[in-house]
C-alpha cells in the first residue's frame, strides 16, 4: 500500500512538474552564465530538441510501466510529461526560428523545404499539435473516448519522425550514438505494444 499511495500523493504531480521545468531552468541559466560552449544557440536549440524527445520516451513509457509494475496510478502522470514534451517541442522551434533564422517567416519556411531533417522536425510538431490541444478532459468528451484514443496513436508515428529528424540533425557530424540509443528505447517501447496488441487479437 506504501508504494501505491505513493502515487496518489497529492505532492506527486507538483514534484513532477517542478522535474519537468528543471531542464529549462538548467539552460536558461546556463545561457545566461555564458556555459553553453563556443556556440550557445546552437547548444540552446539542441537541448531543447533532445528533452521533447526524451519527453517523448518518458510519455510512451508510462503505460508499460505501469502495466508491468501493476500501479495503474501512474497513469496520472502520462498528460503532464506528454504536454511537457510539446511544450520542449515548441521552444525547440521558436529557438531556431528565432536564433537561427531571426523570425523571417519567409527564411524559415524556404529552409523547412530545403532541409529534410527540419521538415521532419516541423512535421513531429505539427502532429504534436492537435495532441495536446486536445489532451484536456473537455475534448475527449467532446470527440468521444473511441476517436480521441484514435487520434493520440499518432504519437506512435510522430516519435518516429522525431527520431529520424534527430538521427538526421546527427548524421551530418556522423554521431550515431545517441541516436542509436533513442531508437533502442522507441523500438523497445513501441515494440512492446505491438507485442500486447498481438497478444490481445490471439486471446
Amino acid at each position: 500500500m506504501a508504494r501505491r499511495s505513493l502515487w496518489l500523493h497529492p505532492a506527486a504531480k507538483p514534484l513532477l512538474f517542478l522535474l519537468c521545468l528543471a531542464p529549462l531552468a538548467w539552460l536558461i541559466a546556463a545561457a545566461a552564465t555564458d556555459r553553453l560552449g563556443a556556440n550557445p544557440a546552437e547548444a540552446l536549440i539542441r537541448g531543447l530538441g533532445d528533452w521533447s524527445l526524451r519527453g517523448l520516451c518518458l510519455t510512451l513509457t508510462v503505460t508499460p510501466l505501469r502495466v508491468l509494475s501493476g500501479q495503474p496510478a501512474l497513469a496520472r502522470f502520462r498528460r503532464m510529461l506528454g504536454l511537457f514534451s510539446f511544450f520542449y517541442a515548441s521552444l525547440h522551434l521558436l529557438a531556431y526560428g528565432w536564433l537561427d533564422m531571426g523570425l523571417e517567416l519567409g527564411d524559415i519556411g524556404r529552409d523547412i523545404l530545403k532541409r529534410p531533417f527540419i521538415l521532419m522536425g516541423f512535421v513531429a510538431w505539427l502532429l504534436l499539435l492537435p495532441l495536446a490541444l486536445t489532451s484536456f478532459n473537455r475534448a475527449i468528451k467532446a470527440l468521444g473516448a473511441a476517436r480521441w484514443q484514435r487520434l493520440h496513436r499518432a504519437v506512435y508515428v510522430l516519435s518516429l519522425i522525431a527520431l529520424a529528424h534527430f538521427i538526421w540533425m546527427r548524421a551530418g557530424k556522423n554521431n550515431f550514438a545517441e541516436p542509436a540509443l533513442y531508437g533502442a528505447i522507441l523500438g523497445l517501447l513501441l515494440g512492446w505494444r505491438l507485442w500486447r496488441a498481438w497478444e490481445r487479437r490471439k486471446a
